[in-house]
Order: C-alpha cells, then sequence, then structure tokens
C-alpha cells in the first residue's frame, strides 16, 4: 500500500491487488483514522518470488515462481484467525489472486498480503466488520528502497548480534508470538534501533522466561553441544524458511532439536545462523560483540548453500516448494 503521506518519490509502475480488482499503486491507500492504522490490527505476510530458468532442475517451466505459497497462505489464515479478522475469501481463492498479481507485475521479487479493517472507527472493537484484503507483487530494492530520501544500510553477508536485555518477545497471553499482525512489531521496532544505533546489524529477543526466542522478522538457529539448537515453536513465529531449514537439515542428516535455552547457549555456540524470506540463511559472525567461530560455519554454509539451490528450483527433491505463478 501506498499513502498520499509518503514521502517516496513517485508510486512504481505497479499494480496491486484489492478486494478483487487490480489498481495502481498510487491509488491502494487507508484513512489515517482507519482502525488498521490506529489500532495496529493490520495482519500480513511476505514471501519471495523466483525467476526460474529453463530445463530448472525442479522441473517447472520457465518464468516467476512462488516460494512455498500453500504454507504461506495457511499462514496468512491462521494469523487473521488469531485476530478475529473474518476473511470472506477461502485460501485458494486467495492463493490465485497472488498468482494473477504476480503475472501482472513482471519482475516483482516479493509479494505481500494484508488483510485489515480499512473503516474509520471510534472503539477498539470495528463495527464495520468488512477485511479489505490487499497483494502487492514488487521489487523491495527498485520499487521502495531505491525511492526513499534516506538509503537503508546495505545487508551484510554476516550478522553482528545483540542479545535485547530489556524487551522480551511478543507473549502468547497479549498477542500470539504466531500472529503477523502489525501490532506486534513496534516493541522490537524500537529496540532494534537502539541496536543499529550502536553498530549491530539484527537482535534477537528472549521470552518471558528468560529463554532465547527470535529476532524481530527472523527465526534463529545455532549449534549448541554438536547439534543444531531452534527455540520451540510455541514461542516463536512459524517461520516458513525456518520450516524449510528444518526440512533440509533432516535431509543433509544434520541432527536438530528444538530446545528451549538461554542466552548463555547462544554465546558459547559454535556458530548460529537467522533464517526468514528476506534473510534466508543469514550466518552470524558475533553475538554482543563476541565473535563464534568460522563464519559461516560447516553447517550454516550447507544450509545456507542448499536452501539457494530449492528456492531457485535447483534442487529436485524439494520441487513441490515452488508454484509457478502461470502455472
Amino acid at each position: 500500500m501506498s499513502s498520499t503521506g509518503s514521502h517516496t518519490k513517485d508510486a512504481p509502475d505497479r499494480l496491486i491487488w484489492l478486494d478483487g480488482a487490480l489498481r495502481p499503486w498510487a491509488d491502494a491507500t487507508i484513512h489515517v483514522l482507519s482502525h488498521a492504522v490506529q489500532r495496529g490490527s493490520l495482519v500480513f505476510d511476505y514471501l519471495s518470488v523466483h525467476e526460474l530458468e529453463a530445463g530448472n532442475a525442479a522441473g517447472h517451466p520457465a518464468g516467476a515462481a512462488l516460494f512455498r505459497l500453500p504454507e504461506h497462505v495457511d499462514r496468512f489464515f491462521h494469523s487473521c484467525g488469531l485476530m478475529g479478522l473474518p476473511v470472506a475469501q477461502d485460501a485458494a481463492a486467495i492463493g490465485t489472486a497472488i498468482r494473477e498479481t504476480v503475472i501482472a507485475n513482471p519482475g516483482a521479487r516479493a509479494v505481500k498480503i494484508s488483510a485489515y479493517f480499512a473503516s474509520v472507527e471510534i472503539d477498539v472493537i470495528p463495527m464495520d466488520t468488512h477485511v479489505t484484503v490487499a497483494i502487492a507483487a514488487y521489487d523491495p530494492a527498485a520499487d521502495i528502497q531505491t525511492r526513499l530520501p534516506v538509503q537503508p544500510p546495505p545487508k551484510p553477508r554476516t550478522v553482528k548480534l545483540w542479545i535485547e536485555k530489556e524487551r522480551a518477545n511478543r507473549r502468547e497471553d497479549i498477542v500470539s508470538p504466531q500472529a503477523k499482525v502489525s501490532a506486534n512489531y513496534a516493541s522490537p521496532m524500537t529496540a532494534k534501533a537502539q541496536a543499529r544505533a550502536e553498530g549491530y546489524d539484527e537482535i534477537v529477543l528472549v521470552d518471558e522466561d528468560g529463554h532465547l526466542a527470535e529476532a524481530p522478522t527472523s527465526n534463529l538457529f545455532f549449534v549448541h553441544e554438536g547439534a543444531l539448537v531452534t527455540p520451540p515453536a510455541k514461542k516463536v513465529l512459524h517461520g516458513v524458511t525456518r520450516s524449510s531449514v528444518l526440512a533440509l537439515a533432516k535431509a543433509e542428516g544434520i541432527e536438530v532439536h528444538e530446545r528451549a535455552l538461554g542466552p548463555e547457549a547462544l554465546l558459547s555456540a559454535s556458530e548460529a545462523f537467522l533464517t526468514g524470506t528476506t534473510a534466508g540463511v543469514w550466518p552470524i559472525e558475533s553475538v554482543d560483540r563476541k565473535p563464534l567461530g568460522g563464519c559461516p560455519g560447516p553447517i550454516s554454509r550447507t544450509l545456507r548453500d542448499r536452501f539457494k539451490r530449492a528456492s531457485a528450483g535447483d534442487d529436485p527433491e524439494f520441487a513441490h516448494w515452488l508454484t509457478p505463478a502461470a502455472g
């Protein structure tokens, strides 16, 4: 979505699917007093688009393909259910709309799907319960980053990580960690801004019990006592890349445990990485300025490289993870 109050340059030449119709990017606006803006009730999901070459190992036709489309759509509906947003469309219709939007936007590298109460409301509970669904397919760099008045810092190849000491991860008794809702990102935003000002690239949050949880937009993996460990799914967002890495680790014969551990386990890890749609498999070079071992370590490198092959259509074993947009 764009806003008439945006400070970006001229709007990208993109079409956004909005409640069943494709509209110009600049027309996909929302009122400043809407429930979604004022109450933070917008639910979203984000998935990647990959341009497959002819003759790819996955056996798909050349052209745009979506990475794990069914899993992203399922998570989107799960988030909507957790937040009480009654989306009118079913999963099949949303999947079709996503593919239609990608086809209408050549060169797109990502898709963001949003569901929100667009009506202007007074109470916390909206009286107009129509849920608007918007689907944007775009190139994050060309269509957004290059149009900002200040360019964001380039993504480093490896991560300088800070374990956040003051703000805990989202809690089940407040807003579920599994809900991709805009309100869930306010606290990590301020914590990450402070960490970045102090020279870190990313933060990892702990849960209310003091155990390692996740980064604001990515999941955490690290090697502890010879095995790959990730925080339990109950306490973190069900990352699609996270589940992909778990499947890839199994295929590679790598021992993995979902285990609740404190920050000291990460500080003593031999290697670690973050996972996410934007991050992919992103090796961590240091934690609280303490260098980890080799970066990337052997497990990080193996999973990073295989994840790249799978998402590019170069891994026949995981060909089912890709859905051709025009297929």
